[in-house]
C-alpha cells in the first residue's frame, strides 16, 4: 500500500509572508493604476493643446498667405499710381487735381472757447461776476 501524504501545515510565518507579497502586489498594481490615469489625462491636455496651435498655424498661414498677395498687389503699377495720386496727390501731364474737403458742422466749430482759470469758475459759482 502507498503511504497517503499528509499535507504540510503553513506555518504562521510562511502565512505572514504570503500574505505581506500579496498587499506588496496589490500595491504596485494601485500605483500603476493611477499613474496610468494621470498620464491618460495629461495626454487629453497635450493633445488639446496641439489641436488649439494646429488651427493658430492655419490662421498664421492665410495671414501669411494674404500678406504675401498684398504685397505682390503693391508692387503693381496701377497700385502705385493710384498710392500717388492719393496720398502724394501726383498727377499726369494735362491733368487737374481736385481735392473735396469735407465741412465740419457748426458744433465743432463752436466747441474751442477759452479756458478758464479756477478764479473764473470760482467766481461763476458764487455769482459774483
Amino acid at each position: 500500500m502507498i503511504p497517503k501524504r499528509r499535507k504540510k501545515r503553513k506555518s504562521w510565518s510562511e502565512f505572514f509572508f504570503s500574505f505581506l507579497i500579496g498587499i506588496f502586489v496589490l500595491g504596485i498594481v494601485t500605483i500603476l493604476f493611477f499613474s496610468n490615469l494621470k498620464i491618460n489625462e495629461r495626454k487629453k491636455e497635450l493633445t488639446f493643446q496641439i489641436e488649439v496651435l494646429k488651427e493658430e498655424i492655419q490662421k498664421l498661414e492665410e495671414r501669411n498667405a494674404q500678406l504675401k498677395s498684398g504685397i505682390s498687389q503693391s508692387l503693381s503699377p496701377d497700385f502705385l499710381e493710384k498710392e500717388a495720386r492719393e496720398r502724394l496727390g501726383l498727377k499726369k501731364p494735362g491733368e487737374e487735381v481736385v481735392v473735396v474737403k469735407k465741412i465740419e458742422s457748426e458744433g465743432e466749430l463752436n466747441e474751442v472757447k477759452e479756458e478758464k482759470t479756477l478764479w473764473q469758475k470760482l467766481l461763476e459759482i458764487l455769482k459774483i461776476k
